[in-house]
């Protein structure tokens, strides 16, 4: 499709909740209005914080099931020893805590749509028994020789790569192949930095309503430093970042300061960063050491993961903890 005949696709579908018309997303937005209503199993690829849910509801919208429910699961955060349980359900005396019946979520999914999200996350002996209920639609609660038979329609979502997970064996290739029968990646906000300043003034506008705060706009500074930052934790990153500056504006316009701004919003390098801040009297060894102090009290000392103090400035947390021994940083060592 041409970039003006996708606006066009954009607009007419009103994709209410997923908010852009960069190419990268319209694509993906033409997709799922193809895939939608084939009833489909569907495997939605992409980062951590990058929508993948919001698609997940977009399919069951548009889809012949859009009338019955959509039930989430977030495979990731459910105990190993429970999964089973939360997903088929058990019978009253099935464990030692199991003291009446529980409906698992394929039931209460049946003739509507089940949202397995972090699917790659899944204990090998659930990944048997879910590719069963896929290939029979039945399944025996924890407990009970009595067989369900359900109607469900599975979408699955990860982070991870799960060709790399079947070929290192921790994830079953039957059950990937059957959950990828139609594969959509949501792209990185990165990837889709014209979105930015849409969804910019739409967080932006929800948080100042919540919070009764007369918040009209963004200073063209603050917008700028936020479209060329590479935004690792996605738009939930962005959202919070966002709400924050709300909470501690005092004026009618948005202007987010060095201590709510992600370190890399202003497109330089650590090295040029620091430098940029260097004061006549201070070294740029305690200039580097004040740098990565505010970074380790804007994410609470935790040093590694994708919104730690070593993704924020694009250090492997082990060089990280390093340098800070160096500087002399001996409490976030023990906080992290």
């Amino acid at each position: 499709m041409a970039a003006l005949d996708l606006i066009g696709f954009r607009k007419e579908h009103n994709f209410e909740e997923i908010l852009g018309n960069s190419p990268e997303l319209l694509k993906l937005l033409d997709r799922v209005e193809s895939a939608a209503p084939t009833d489909a199993n569907i495997l939605i690829i992409g980062e951590t914080g990058s929508g993948k849910e919001l698609i997940a509801r977009a399919i069951h919208r548009r889809s012949v099931r859009k009338n019955g429910p959509l039930v989430t699961v977030n495979c990731g955060a459910i105990p190993s020893g429970l999964v089973e349980s939360e997903l088929f359900g058990h019978v009253k005396g099935a464990f030692t805590s199991a003291s009446e019946r529980r409906i698992g979520r394929f039931e209460l999914a049946n003739n509507g749509t089940l949202f397995l999200d972090e699917v790659g996350e899944l204990p090998l002996e659930t990944q048997v028994k879910l590719l069963r209920v896929l290939q029979e639609q039945e399944f025996e609660p924890v407990g009970s020789n009595r067989t369900v038979k359900v109607n469900v329609r599975i979408i699955a979502a990860t982070n991870r790569d799960l060709e790399k997970a079947v070929q290192s064996g921790g994830f079953r290739s039957d059950l990937y192949y059957r959950l990828n029968v139609i594969p959509l990646r949501v792209p990185a906000l990165r990837d889709r930095r014209s979105d930015i300043p849409q969804i910019v003034m739409a967080f932006l506008e929800q948080s100042a309503n919540r919070m009764g705060k007369s918040i009209q706009s963004v200073s063209q500074e603050t917008m700028r430093l936020l479209v060329d930052y590479s935004w690792p934790g996605n738009v939930r990153e962005l959202q919070n970042i966002i709400e924050r500056g709300v909470v501690l504006s005092r004026g009618s316009i948005l202007k987010l300061g060095a201590d709510l701004l992600p370190i890399e919003a202003s497109g330089t390098s650590r090295e040029s960063a620091l430098i940029a801040e260097t004061k006549n009297n201070d070294s740029l060894e305690e200039i580097e050491r004040q740098h990565i102090l505010r970074v380790l009290g804007r994410t609470g000392w935790v040093i590694s993961g994708p919104n730690g103090a070593g993704a924020i400035l694009d250090l492997h947390p082990n060089t990280l903890r390093s340098l800070m021994h160096r500087l002399g940083i001996r409490r976030a060592l023990q906080a992290a």
